[in-house]
């Protein structure tokens, strides 16, 4: 039995960026909204301790790796010279993978300029809406992102 390494490469970005698109999905329907019940300045501190901390290793290895996971996959495909009908989702994969990446550098370093307490609300308000508008299109990308891999799985099999 041989091992399609294009093959364990789809499933292995669908996986992690599965992971993402959920983990992200998560923040733009459940955590971003509370900041609107709980109040900005504790969830200024919610969010220090949650995407500061923990959140500091576990977002950016499931959103590099995610990336990185879908680029190889196509760059794998396009190197075997697998037929553009199998192999397109893919490449529309890796464009969205680039996309996300995009986005993330727009949205990571506004979460991060709140690594120091800031007690001004209305600066609050600006930077949580920034952040949210660029995570929420992240979000979309990477739900994307995650349907075309599964396309790829049907798709290349």
């Amino acid at each position: 039995m041989t091992i399609n390494l294009t093959l364990l490469l789809i499933l292995a970005a669908t996986l992690v960026t599965g992971l993402l698109a959920g983990a992200s999905l998560d923040k733009a329907i459940v955590q971003l909204p509370a900041r609107h019940r709980m109040g900005i300045l504790e969830f200024a501190t919610f969010s220090r301790a949650n995407d500061l901390g923990n959140g500091l290793i576990t977002y950016p290895v499931l959103g590099i790796s995610s990336a990185l996971l879908a680029i190889l996959a196509a760059l794998a495909a396009f190197l075997q010279k697998t037929p553009f009908q199998h192999a397109w989702p893919l490449y529309v994969s890796a464009l969205l993978a680039l996309l996300h990446s995009v986005t993330t550098s727009r949205a990571a370093p506004t979460m991060l300029s709140l690594r120091e307490p800031i007690n001004d609300e209305s600066r609050l308000v600006e930077t949580f809406n920034r952040f949210a508008k660029w995570h929420n299109l992240r979000a979309v990308l990477q739900i994307l992102n995650f349907m075309m891999l599964v396309w790829a799985i049907v798709a290349y099999a």
